[in-house]
């Protein structure tokens, strides 16, 4: 093999491995601020490991779920925040596994760049620890991908994996789902990380920028209220299905909104009836409708509309669940029911107050 000065390198080709390297060195105590139960290696490795029986389970089905940001993530790129993106990338995943009963145990990210900047890889990777910690799971390894020519300027993208387990015979949903259970709503903590691409047409609509003053978020940009993070239910929801025994199925909206997300944890012949006057629409709905001229079945089709996740619940118990929910700092409404269904999944009683 020959060398010379003259040789190219692969920095030279846009690849920094040293930047790598640093990286990975600012997020190592982010990292081991998420050990669990289970997992308490270091990253570096080739896999992260996971002892299950270390966890407390016994005879465990896993559950896997990997989803990303979307475009929320230009957002966070044009207004040059990059510190809260993580918890959406977690939330994403994570939501899923809870739904299905499971509990989140593990986490891997993978984020890829064309020209990596170590302490905005940090602030990434800070985001997902934080999520991981309110999930209660282990951050046990990642991807960071350089790519120049790739993604232009600034773009990076994001993608999530999470697995978590239920014991057998405990997933969700149950098979005993009937008429007249009740459908609790928990609280959104704004749109989450769907439905971005027409926020940011409304946006453009709009002529705001986003460190303009938020017109639905006195005291804020825009930029910071559309990025505030999606919320994390984990522990609530966990808690609700442990303490009661009375949650019989879950549905987390996210793309598709009511109609497409609540049917796909109810039997053929069950519909949900939504009371829709019941939903404490938050407010930057309302402004995305009315600057976008969205209409209200458009909004509920794309967007939570304030409700980030809903669960199916036993009427006689629907109380005790919402209690459990609400002294784990849950906002939940009652905001329909099941019945037996005659045509679409979701059924609208009322008018959404947009």
């Amino acid at each position: 093999m020959t060398t010379g000065n003259n040789g190219l390198t692969y920095a030279q080709a846009g690849v920094d491995i040293d930047a790598g390297n640093l990286m990975v060195e600012k997020i190592k105590p982010l990292v081991r601020s998420t050990r669990r139960p289970g997992a308490d290696g270091e990253i570096g490795g080739f896999g992260g490991l996971f002892d299950l029986k270390a966890a407390g389970f016994s005879d465990p089905i896993l559950v896997a779920a990997n989803d990303g940001v979307g475009t929320k993530l230009k957002i966070a790129i044009d207004a040059g925040k990059h510190d809260t993106i993580g918890i959406d990338l977690v939330a994403m995943c994570v939501n899923d596994l809870v739904v299905q009963g499971a509990e989140p145990l593990l986490f891997l990210d993978y984020f890829a760049t064309g020209k990596l900047d170590p302490d905005q890889g940090a602030a990434i990777v800070s985001g997902i620890a934080a999520g991981c910690r309110m999930a209660g799971c282990a951050l046990i390894g990642g991807e960071t991908a350089e790519m120049p020519g790739m993604y232009h300027g600034d773009d990076y993208d994001l993608a999530g994996f999470a697995v978590g387990a239920a014991e057998r015979g405990q997933l969700l949903p149950t098979g005993n789902i009937g008429d007249g259970d009740v459908l609790l709503g928990l609280a959104s903590s704004g749109v989450h990380s769907n439905g971005y691409s027409l926020v940011r047409r409304i946006v453009a609509m709009s002529g705001l920028g986003w460190r303009d003053p938020a017109p639905f978020a006195p005291g804020g940009t825009l930029g910071e209220a559309l990025l505030e993070p999606t919320r994390i239910y984990v522990k609530p929801l966990l808690a609700a299905i442990r303490q009661t025994g009375a949650v019989k199925a879950m549905a987390h909206i996210t793309g598709g909104g009511f109609p497409e997300n609540i049917p796909r944890v109810l039997p053929a012949e069950w519909a949900a009836e939504l009371d829709l006057p019941a939903i404490a629409v938050a407010p930057v709905f309302g402004w995305l409708a009315r600057t976008g001229a969205v209409q209200p079945a458009e909004m509920m089709r794309t967007f939570n509309c304030g409700v980030g996740m809903v669960a199916v619940v036993d009427a006689a118990r629907a109380d005790h669940v919402a209690a459990v929910l609400r002294d784990h700092g849950e906002t939940v409404t009652v905001v329909g029911r099941i019945a037996p269904r005659r045509g679409d999944g979701v059924v609208y009683r009322g008018s959404i107050a947009l």
